[in-house]
């Protein structure tokens, strides 16, 4: 199936916000060693992207916590049908399909994104100043907006090039290779770490699930990808580091409102019904680095009262001496 679709919409979107900013009095040319407008571009195709599918992010919210909910029976399914997995899974589907909790819902929108993210990726790779006429005209771009693009800058590297660029690629797009390589560097690691930190602020929020499927979704998204962009990040382009970074940002704002707004179910615990188990690892109340606040300490025991001693010129009183006996 052709992707021209969209990369005529990546492209259009791009051109438009470029035109907008250039349109507002943004200088098209380099200042600081960086052509704003296109960056300014490319950060606005995020906003754009996100308001889009900001109800898709809302529905993953709900689902997840959906799912939360459902916890206790699907442990209880597990017990039940311990060793018999097709079993197991037919219950679990069924159980999902009637609370309507749809357990990759919690993809939905990373998997929806994955479309743009390779529509710019193709646009990018494309930007070189060499290309013919007909070339430099595709996706509906002018002669004079792919040159400029292709020249458009981040701090003095092209946002075209990327950290494997080769010694070829570098000459086309008149670019210093060390500075290229140092920026690329610096925006991959900052994609790594807001990557892990997006991840790291759900499961902070909603705890880990005791669903094995689940629980390895969340490992994969917590430490499985943002490892494997150390490797990939080296063929991104740097304007396609600069639209994950800003998504990251933007994803962790976007979900500190969304956690707010629906705040994690309470946990089963103490619902008539249910036993009271252990959470595997439950939700922290702390900040996004997993600071937690400190437990409130447990009120001190009151002194035993003191007991008063004898009057001056009182007797003496022997509490464990029994009544005095008559004398007879």
């Amino acid at each position: 199936m052709s992707l021209d679709w969209i990369y005529y919409a990546i492209s259009w979107i791009l051109l438009v916000w470029h035109g907008a900013w250039d349109f507002v009095g943004v200088p098209d040319p380099a200042v600081i060693g960086t052509n704003w407008a296109w960056i300014l571009a490319i950060i606005f195709l995020v906003v754009t992207v996100r308001v889009i599918l900001f109800p898709v992010f809302v529905k993953q919210i709900k689902s997840q916590r959906a799912m939360q909910a459902l916890q206790p029976q699907v442990k209880a399914l597990q017990e039940k049908h311990k060793g018999d997995r097709e079993t197991l899974q037919k219950e679990m589907m069924e159980l999902y399909r009637k609370e309507k909790a749809n357990p990759l819902m919690g993809c939905l929108p990373m998997f929806l994104q994955i479309p743009v993210f390779l529509g710019l990726f193709h646009v990018l790779r494309r930007l070189n100043p060499d290309k013919s006429e007909a070339g430099k005209t595709l996706y509906g771009w002018t002669i004079s907006q792919f040159e400029s693009a292709s020249s458009a800058k981040l701090f003095t590297a092209p946002i075209a090039g990327k950290f494997g660029s080769t010694a070829e690629e570098l000459a086309r797009l008149g670019a210093n290779g060390t500075t290229v390589k140092i920026i690329a560097g610096i925006l991959v690691l900052v994609m790594m770490g807001t990557t892990y930190l997006t991840s790291r602020q759900m499961i902070l929020k909603t705890g880990w699930a005791e669903d094995p499927q689940q629980r390895m979704i969340q490992k994969l998204m917590l430490y499985g990808i943002p490892l494997s962009l150390l490797i990939s990040g080296a063929i991104f382009p740097i304007g396609v580091i600069i639209y994950w970074v800003t998504n990251n940002l933007f994803t962790l704002a976007q979900q500190q409102w969304v956690l707010r707004k629906f705040p994690p179910p309470p946990t089963a615990a103490g619902k008539p019904g249910t036993t009271a188990r252990k959470p595997v690892q439950p939700a922290k109340t702390g900040g996004l680095l997993g600071r937690t606040k400190a437990a409130p300490q447990a009120p001190a025991k009151p002194a035993a009262p003191k007991v008063a001693g004898p009057k001056p010129g009182a007797k003496p009183v022997n509490p464990k001496k029994g009544p005095a006996k008559r004398q007879g």
